[in-house]
């Protein structure tokens, strides 16, 4: 076991990163239904709901419309998974014993650790995607306003949705995550990159304080014995059970996130000053529940990019690129 131990880092990474390509790509078109509801604020509702949200994404901005943003995702979600799994397993090792098992609090820590190390890689990555996943909301919403005062009020339905079946929307800006790295660079240096660390920190420490120790006891429940690892169908569901619990209790701190890294702002739309302003003006304008907003496109998002995480990571590629079983800390 000390072999598969000293070993284990490379193929941890390896699997981390697959794990998380291939989450991103099966459910990127629910995040970016997330990060539109989140936005949008009461009175300037473009979208009903999640399944709203995609269909007059493809119609007003095609299939490819529903994967903006993803590039940015798919090319740092490789090393940010692989910080955070690799990152909690890091900890776990240090903080067990003479191979006993971990106390709750001392599982809670190593996932504070491991959610504190990956906002190095999450913040710029998702500061780039809000961009690009917001700025089919602001065309809508620019649309809507143009259509709607010009109509009777029969026709406003059918001319709503005729403007969403006009093919690609001229005024989507085709702007690049490349484009937009270089001008916050440029006008902000690295803090502009970094904008909403600070709500991300909240968010992420706390998710990975909940999803941690919780996957390791629901996944603990399916090992046939200590020294086997759980079916890969109980860790696909261990981790599609822990994440979209961890996802919903912190869904409030991803509002704020999504909030005060959108530098693009619709019409009347409010600009925030930091955390406590973001919060207060929310609370203030649009009451406690706006604090939920996108909860089930999150809790959708995050079940399956766990649960395959965990399973690639743990039973995945790594046993046939390096020939050999991860380490299982979760077997302790």
């Amino acid at each position: 076991k000390m072999s598969q131990q000293q070993i284990s880092l490379p193929a941890k990474l390896i699997n981390g990163g697959i794990a998380g390509i291939v989450g991103v790509t099966c459910v990127f078109p629910i995040d970016l239904a997330k990060t539109r509801l989140q936005n949008q604020r009461s009175g300037q509702q473009v979208y009903k709901n999640m399944m709203d949200c995609l269909v007059k994404t493809v119609r007003s901005e095609g299939y490819f419309g529903m994967y903006r943003g993803a590039a940015v995702n798919l090319t740092l979600v490789t090393p940010e998974k692989a910080i955070k799994l690799a990152a909690n397993d890091f900890f776990r090792h240090l903080l067990s014993k003479d191979g006993k098992g971990l106390t709750v609090f001392k599982e809670m820590l190593a996932g504070c650790g491991a959610g504190t190390c990956q906002v190095i890689i999450t913040t710029p990555m998702e500061m780039l995607k809000i961009q690009l996943q917001d700025a089919g909301r602001l065309a809508a919403q620019q649309r809507k306003k143009t259509v709607v005062p010009s109509t009777k009020l029969g026709a406003t339905n059918t001319l709503l949705s005729r403007s969403y079946n006009v093919g690609p929307a001229p005024l989507v800006r085709k702007v690049s995550a490349t484009q937009i790295a270089q001008e916050l660079l440029r006008t902000q240096g690295i803090q502009g990159l970094y904008k909403g660390l600070g709500a991300t920190l909240m968010r992420d420490v706390p998710f990975s304080v909940v999803y941690f120790p919780l996957f390791a006891h629901i996944n603990r429940l399916g090992q046939p014995s200590p020294e086997e690892n759980a079916p890969f169908y109980h860790s696909f569901l261990a981790g599609c059970i822990a994440g979209s619990t961890a996802a919903v209790a912190v869904n409030p701190c991803d509002v704020v996130k999504t909030r005060l890294q959108s530098l693009n702002k619709g019409a009347n739309e409010e600009s925030y000053n930091g955390v406590i302003d973001c919060v207060s003006k929310i609370l203030r304008k649009e009451g406690p529940s706006a604090f939920l907003k996108g909860a089930g496109c999150r809790a959708l998002v995050i079940a399956p990019l766990f649960g395959i995480a965990q399973v690639m990571y743990f039973v995945g590629v790594g046993e046939f690129i390096l020939g050999y079983t991860p380490f299982n800390l979760y077997s302790s």
